[in-house]
């Protein structure tokens, strides 16, 4: 497989913390200084963690991704560390709600899920694994060098499953202050909500810290990075890794993918926006970023597609209608990526037929439906749209044939009682419904 994603031509620096400052995306740093000294000097095992919630990544997940891609590609290793531990416990960091506690088969089945979407995007060592320790006082090791540029990945279940609760209070429990925590910005959220913060949650922070612990421990990992909501968690990191073992290790979190208004994005009327097409396909995918907000362009080009900086501030500095242009390149490069060539060219061709009647409409998100529904009488139209997933409720439904926003084989729709029947497909058995400017689906039967 080729992983060639980043062209050469993506930065004129050759330092990879300036690369990724001149993208925007660092926020925080234990060291500034020295950690761009080590990204300069050296070649570094860092690593990112990823807690199995669910069985795929989604557009979140995708920025940290990123991340790795370009520190892979400046000849650095990443450690993919895969939270079969610390996925039990849920972190509690940005959350107010506590996390659905996740059965061990559940939990397993998402890290191997998780495991093969990484494969699309990084390098790994295949053959380098990790071989467990015996609990808190015993190191553990690798079982051999990762090859030079390889990513690895690790699973936290093998050291945090069989340690001994006492064991760990007392050697790690016991260098954690409850002051010093409860300040910590993801503790005090919990605490203003209904039933407060539980014992369970408060572990988290302690888990994690001794997996930078371990892995600095018994793998020479060296930097942890991490969204900016993990600040707190990789601080306690460093200091339980300098307490215990007198390595100097290092944290650098990075920007959340928010829009203007300071809301994350990746959010659909259906859920998250998702980075498998059997979750999210790959035209519900572009047509996401071809609907960003224009002030979001600029960011979304420069943390998710690998174009040069004079080419996002090109294209972000359009106005008026030409921003179109630019949200459309921004749609195909993020499709390309996720979802490769060929499904981003049928994704784009599909929404231009579909905005301009020019394109492909073949490419056009069908839903096929059993033709015995529209026979006689057929089905009330905000009952169909309702069904498809158009809107969420039938009072929406009504809504959006007051204001004129539905319209089904190219008719605008006035009349809320309509009943779509066979007579309304074409020759070929299909329909097409169009929700405001920019939804579309083809019926077919």
């Amino acid at each position: 497989m080729d992983f060639n994603f980043i062209p050469d031509s993506v930065s004129k620096h050759d330092n990879v913390y300036d690369v990724l400052k001149e993208r925007g995306f660092i926020e925080q740093c234990t060291d500034e200084d020295k950690v761009r000294e080590l990204l300069q000097n050296e070649k570094v095992k860092f690593y990112i963690g990823f807690d199995p919630t669910a069985d795929c990544l989604h557009v979140g997940h995708f920025m940290q991704v990123i991340i790795m891609m370009y520190m892979q590609k400046f000849g650095h290793t990443p450690v993919v560390l895969i939270g079969g531990g610390t996925g039990m416990v849920g972190d509690p960091s940005g959350r107010t709600d506590m996390r659905q506690v996740m059965s061990v088969e559940t939990i397993e089945h998402n890290c191997e899920q998780f495991k093969k979407l990484f494969d699309q995007f990084l390098d790994f060592d295949e053959e380098w694994k990790y071989e467990g320790n015996n609990g808190v006082y015993e190191p553990g090791h690798e079982n051999k060098k990762p090859a030079p540029g390889k990513a690895v990945a690790v699973n936290n279940a093998r050291w945090l499953r069989p340690l001994n609760y006492i064991d760990f209070l007392r050697e790690v429990g016991s260098l954690f202050n409850i002051n010093t925590m409860l300040r910590a910005e993801c503790f005090k959220q919990r605490m203003d909500r209904e039933g407060g913060l539980t014992m369970f949650e408060l572990n988290y922070m302690l888990m994690q810290s001794y997996d930078f612990m371990v892995m600095a421990r018994d793998f020479d990992v060296k930097i942890q990075f991490g969204g900016n909501d993990q600040w707190s968690n990789i601080i306690g990191g460093v200091d339980l890794t300098r307490k215990k073992t007198g390595k100097e290790v290092y944290g650098m979190t990075f920007s959340l993918l928010t829009n203007s208004e300071g809301k994350k994005m990746g959010k659909t009327a259906k859920g998250a926006l998702w980075l498998s097409p059997e979750k999210t396909s790959p035209y519900e995918f572009f047509q996401y970023w071809r609907n960003v907000g224009d002030a979001d362009v600029n960011k979304c080009l420069r943390m998710l597609t690998f174009l040069p900086m004079e080419e996002v501030d090109r294209l972000s500095s359009l106005e008026g209608a030409e921003i179109n242009k630019a949200k459309e390149i921004l749609a195909y490069e993020v499709t390309k990526l996720v979802h490769g060539e060929e499904e981003a060219k049928k994704a784009l061709d599909g929404a231009r037929a579909a905005f301009s009647g020019g394109g492909n409409m073949a490419n056009i998100p069908t839903v096929k439906m059993d033709k015995a529904v529209f026979e006689g009488e057929g089905i009330g139209v905000v009952s169909l749209i309702k069904e498809l997933g158009l809107v969420p409720s039938n009072r929406e439904g009504m809504m959006t044939i007051e204001q004129g926003g539905l319209t089904v084989a190219g008719n605008k729709v006035t009349d809320k009682k309509l009943q779509v029947t066979t007579e309304m497909f074409d020759g070929e058995g299909k329909l097409l419904i169009q929700k405001g400017k920019k939804k579309f689906l083809m019926v077919e039967i």
